[in-house]
């Protein structure tokens, strides 16, 4: 019988210990944060199939991120060059690209 009584409190005891220490540690998150990305793309604004896609894009993500990520859409010419998306998001001119990956195969060398 000692047994089973020395099992049976230290069962309490972790399970006391545990709830008291399980939760010290988490901190509540809260994402106040809204972030305003630019897509650049090759088409033009509203382009039928290829720029409506990128519009799809754009409100999927504000939609998904419950809209902490805005994204603003930029056909071509508006913020950049059509030919030019690639270099405006490696140059962080635009947080996102929007376009045909055969525009820029001069840009890989594997290409």
């Amino acid at each position: 019988m000692q047994r089973r009584d020395f099992f049976k409190k230290a069962g309490v005891a972790s399970l006391a210990l545990g709830t008291g220490t399980g939760t010290a540690g988490i901190k509540t998150v809260r994402a106040d944060t809204t972030y305003k990305w630019k897509m650049v793309t090759t088409w033009p604004k509203n382009f039928p199939g290829l720029g409506t896609g990128a519009n799809r894009l754009a409100a999927l993500i504000g939609e998904m991120s419950g809209d902490h990520i805005q994204v603003k859409v930029y056909g071509a010419k508006e913020l950049v060059p059509a030919f030019e998306v690639f270099d405006a998001v490696a140059q962080d001119t635009a947080e996102m690209g929007h376009g045909a990956a055969y525009y820029w195969k001069s840009k890989n060398e594997a290409g």
